[in-house]
């Protein structure tokens, strides 16, 4: 229906634009009408003019047809010349509004068509029969959607029969559930009873274990309290071994320097020995310059360490050579302390970052612990406590392990270069007894005798130093055997408390597991009463939209019996409504009749008296005219002038008002002259002056005005 209503509004629409562009025509030819019958009238006062000058042409010609001149006929000529071309122009104008005023007649006809069929078209879209109506998309939509939701409802009903039945159903299962989980959570009950009677039991178990482990604990801490006087009997020894074994080193710097002067001494013999092996004969002094040459060229290694009796040069030498190696182990010494050093700080760092995370997680259990858990976790750090204490004394121990070896190197080192010092002083008396001189044998013996004693001084300390560093030796190895027994002590106890750190360990990870099964039992039961909760929910649910099923069914059926009474009442109102519309259909048809008839014929009486008032103006033009050329009488000259002037006018270009006419645009048949066209298309102003219709190259075209 809405579809048919909006054809015909289109074709309404459709006929209101042509009907306005009819009337636009209408209006235009009107003004092309009124200029022609303007200039007709124009015309008509021209003729009139002519004809009253011919006439008094024709009067002055009379009087003095006595003497005639010889100009007068070319005069004459002349005149009626122009009055033919202004009759011939008279007739064309004429013949051109006779053509405007059919056209006119034409669209005032199609004009009232027009009007008629639009009042046709609204009255047909104010009553459409009920054919139309039916046969529209629309209705047609909606009868398909009643079907659809009829087919619906239909199913809706059957759906709502299978839920009641399903919801009977649910209810039974429900019951049945609920009996089941009832005597499920009766037998879960007693199986918790029974296991928590078993936990308790294991736990009591468990705190005498710990009991057992705690007290045993404590001993250990003890018997490590009572090596703590023994470990710091230790340090003081190890202390004074150190400051010992200083001493002993300022002995041996000592000792080199007097193995220095004695080398000395020894080089000046050696000169005093080559003056009088000089004075002696040939063959002992060839014989005892190889020896010399010989006694300068020591072992390396010997001059390092220095030794009494050792020739002069190499000696001093080999003293360099002990200065240099001395300065390069005290280096090294340095080295290995500060490497010690770093190490100690970095075990003193990872101790202090153990630390923390240990009081860390001891502050966090805290927070969230028992009495009885915070005594176990302060015997649990009591006892990581001790336990840290005994790696730091391994780790002392180790260190002094290891200061003690490199004291044993460095001693074996220093026995080694006495021992090479030894011999070189035996090797350098042999030397000295061989190249004993024969002439000046009081000179000879008297100075390798006092030296001999200082050697054998010497020796005597080093005998004493070295029986020194014996004991000393074995007073260490017997506080090594002493560190390594307490040492297995502490590992056979270390044993033991992880062991029973580990069985501590096993047993509170089973508790752990215990504890945990029990709270998924809690939480399973709490679970299932949370189901039991939320099935009785939905049940109750299930229950309340029964109902509200229900009611909402019996409204439907109620709005279902009142919408049949309705239908069966609508439809007996349209068959009344129906006869009610065929007569006010035959009423209409005949109305539209009569006014087509009245409108048609008021349309002819409008268009007769306009054209009444149209040849009324005329006339009255005409009259005025008249008049006026009574009135005017000798100023035809003027009339004419301003006629000519006017002409001129409208022969000559609007655009430049300078050159004639001699240019027509064939797209809208305005004229001007050719060069202004021209200068327009060469400038790009490619338009019309006067209505602005583009044109083209081929678009304008010369006109030649015949005279």
């Amino acid at each position: 229906m809405t579809l048919r209503v909006a054809q015909l509004q289109d074709a309404v629409n459709s006929r209101d634009t042509e009907n306005a562009e009819l009337k636009n025509q209408i209006d235009d030819l009107q003004y092309e009408l009124m200029k022609v019958r303007s200039r007709n009238d124009k015309l008509e006062n021209h003729l009139a003019e002519a004809i009253e000058k011919l006439k008094s042409y024709h009067q002055s010609g009379a009087s003095v047809s006595a003497a005639p001149t010889p100009g007068a006929a070319p005069h004459s000529a002349a005149a009626s010349a122009k009055l033919e071309d202004i009759a011939a122009e008279l007739e064309e104008q004429r013949e051109l509004a006779n053509n405007r005023l059919a056209e006119l007649d034409r669209l005032h006809r199609q004009h009232r068509d027009t009007l008629k069929e639009v009042e046709k078209l609204k009255m047909d879209i104010r009553q459409l029969p009920e054919s139309v109506i039916v046969e529209t998309t629309e209705y047609k939509c909606l009868q398909s959607q009643f079907s659809v939701l009829y087919n619906e409802s239909m199913q809706m009903k059957t759906a709502l029969d299978e839920t009641r039945l399903q919801l009977q159903n649910a209810k039974n299962l429900h019951m049945r559930q609920i009996e089941m989980m009832e005597s499920e959570e009766l037998a879960r009950q007693k199986a918790l009873r029974a296991e928590m009677i078993q936990l308790e039991d294991v736990l009591g178990q468990l705190r005498k274990e710990y009991e057992m482990l705690r007290i045993e604990f404590e001993q250990n801490l003890a018997a490590n309290e009572q090596t703590g006087p023994i470990n710091r009997e230790m340090r003081h020894l190890i202390t004074s071994l150190q400051n010992h074994n200083q001493q002993l080193k300022g002995e041996v710097h000592r000792y080199k320097r007097k193995y220095k002067d004695s080398s000395q001494e020894l080089n000046k013999l050696r000169k005093e020995m080559e003056e009088t092996a000089g004075r002696g004969t040939g063959a002992e002094a060839s014989e005892e310059k190889p020896l010399a040459v010989k006694k300068e060229e020591p072992d390396p290694e010997g001059e390092e360490a220095g030794g009494a009796g050792a020739a002069g040069a190499a000696c001093a030498a080999g003293a360099a050579e002990g200065k240099a190696g001395a300065s390069k182990d005290h280096a090294r010494a340095k080295l290995q302390e500060q490497e010690q050093l770093i190490k100690e700080l970095k075990q003193q760092l990872k101790k202090a970052v153990n630390e923390q995370k240990e009081l860390k997680l001891l502050l966090d259990m805290y927070k969230g612990v028992s009495k009885e858990q915070r005594d176990k976790v302060q015997l649990m750090a009591a006892e990581r406590k001790a336990r840290q204490e005994l790696e730091d004394h391994r780790q002392k121990a180790k260190m002094a392990q290891e200061s003690k070896r490199e004291r044993r190197l460095a001693d074996e080192d220093a026995l080694r270069k006495i021992k090479q010092l030894e011999e070189q002083k035996y090797e350098l008396q042999k030397q000295l007894s061989c190249a004993r001189p024969s002439a000046d044998p009081l000179h000879a013996f008297s100075r390798p005798f006092a030296g001999s004693q200082e050697e054998e001084a010497l020796l005597n300390e080093m005998e004493v130093t070295g029986q020194a560093f014996e004991d000393m030796q074995e007073q260490n190895s017997r506080l090594i055997q002493q560190l390594r027994e307490k040492d297995d002590a502490n590992f056979k106890l270390m044993s033991e408390r992880i062991k029973a750190n580990s069985l501590h360990k096993l047993l509170r990870e089973e508790k752990q597991l215990l504890q945990e099964q029990v709270l998924t039992r809690d939480q399973q039961i709490e679970s299932m009463g949370l189901v039991a909760r939320r099935l009785e929910e939905k049940e109750r649910l299930l229950q309340a939209t029964l109902s509200a099923v229900e009611k909402e069914l019996l409204l439907r059926q109620q709005a279902m019996e009142m919408h049949k009474r309705k239908a069966i009442e609508s439809a007996q109102s349209a068959a009344d409504l129906k006869l009610h519309l065929e007569k006010y259909h035959a009423q209409m048809k005949e109305a539209q009749q009569v006014v087509a008839e009245k409108t048609s014929a008021l349309e002819a009486e409008a268009y007769k008296t306009k054209r009444l008032h149209e040849e009324l103006a005329i006339l009255r033009r005409k009259a005025e005219r008249m008049k006026k050329m009574e009135q005017a009488g000798s100023s035809m000259d003027e009339v004419l002038l301003e006629e000519i002037r006017e002409y001129k006018e409208t022969l000559t270009c609007p655009s430049c008002k300078v050159k004639r006419k001699d240019a027509v645009l064939t797209k809208c048949f305005h004229v001007f002259c050719w060069d202004c066209l021209r200068t327009r298309y060469e400038t790009r102003q490619r338009k019309c002056p006067k209505c602005n219709a583009a044109f083209g190259a081929n678009d304008y075209h010369r006109l030649y005005l015949s005279t």
